[in-house]
């Protein structure tokens, strides 16, 4: 089977559970609030669809893992269904925090609902990714599960401190190089480590595989990440659907600026001064790529996705769902428009 085939089958079951989670956790005594979670998962409300709901990457890349390992993904839904709603309690808390108005082009709930509510929609999704993964006791031995969830956990903490330090670096402007990983370690290469390891798990892969898979998530997370940051500045605008001018003018910490202030350069002197204009992005990008910030980010990010390649190879993932884990790896890493 292709990617694509074991997408088909497995989009709609992600889909599924998911759904079945909220509906049997949720009485019909609040509507609204139900309301609230529906709508932000994507499934109701002005715009609702595919497009709205998102690519669902992390419950693919459980389920995958689960294959890949030797197991039945079938058996690793109520561990998918965890980690996005796990990511979406994440995202509705970060839109607040961020005060962003939109998400998939849609309203975000606090926009909607106002805050105080969002934050109650939040705790919703965090409290049913826990409720979800009980339901792994209907297809996996106890102490799998326990191991799953203690691994969630330790994941929900890894999130909060990344999340945390991305909002108190908004504070600083001499940031190390070494700050940098920290963040993104738990902002992004944190859930997609658990996604990996949580499918391991469910197949009842001894702890060696297990490491490889959780090696491959987390590079594969942060190489991710790092060319994230490449796109913000360097890509294609028309192709990627995100404004290059958003993270210098907003003066975020990527990893490209925080080399360059770590060259000291004429860089780095502009970034001490305050703000970025947006009249000014077209020069610094030039300038941080003159300063050599534009190659070294992208060479990192192939180290890290030489990395998550040689973490597959030692996961011994040589069957088909393997193969779509290098297809979906090459998918994720090879955004470079």
């Amino acid at each position: 089977m292709s990617l694509q085939e074991f997408l088909t089958s497995m989009r709609p079951a992600v889909e599924s559970e998911l759904q079945s989670v909220i509906q049997s956790s949720l009485t019909g005594e609040y509507p609204e609030l139900r309301s609230m979670l529906t709508y932000h998962m994507g499934w109701e409300g002005e715009g609702a669809g595919t497009d709205a709901q998102g690519k669902r990457i992390r419950p693919l890349l459980v389920l995958l893992s689960a294959q890949a390992a030797g197991g039945r993904w079938q058996r690793a839904l109520p561990a998918a269904a965890a980690v996005e709603l796990l990511h979406n309690f994440s995202l509705v808390h970060d839109d607040i925090q961020d005060q962003s108005p939109l998400r998939r082009n849609r309203q975000t709930v606090w926009v909607k609902w106002g805050i105080a509510q969002a934050i109650n929609a939040g705790d919703v999704l965090f409290t049913l990714s826990f409720l979800s993964m009980q339901r792994l006791l209907e297809s996996l031995p106890a102490e799998e599960v326990l191991l799953s969830s203690h691994l969630l956990q330790q994941t929900c903490l890894r999130l909060t401190e990344g999340q945390y330090l991305d909002i108190a670096y908004e504070k600083k402007s001499d940031l190390p190089m070494a700050a940098y990983w920290p963040m993104i370690g738990g902002k992004t290469s944190a859930l997609l480590s658990c996604c990996t390891e949580l499918g391991a798990i469910a197949a009842g892969a001894d702890e060696r595989r297990r490491a490889a898979f959780r090696e491959y998530g987390d590079s594969l997370g942060l190489a991710f990440q790092v060319l994230d940051d490449w796109l913000g500045i360097w890509g294609d605008v028309g192709q990627t659907g995100k404004s290059v001018e958003s993270d210098l003018s907003s003066g975020k910490k990527t990893l490209p600026v925080l080399y360059a202030i770590g060259r000291g350069g004429r860089f780095a002197r502009r970034w001490a001064q305050g703000p970025i204009l947006p009249d000014e992005v077209p020069d610094l990008a030039r300038l941080l790529e003159e300063e050599g910030a534009y190659s070294y980010t992208l060479e990192t990010a192939q180290r890290l996705t030489d990395k998550a390649h040689l973490a597959l190879q030692q996961a011994a993932c040589e069957n088909a769902a393997g193969e779509a884990l290098v297809e979906l790896t090459h998918m994720l890493l090879r955004r470079k428009n």
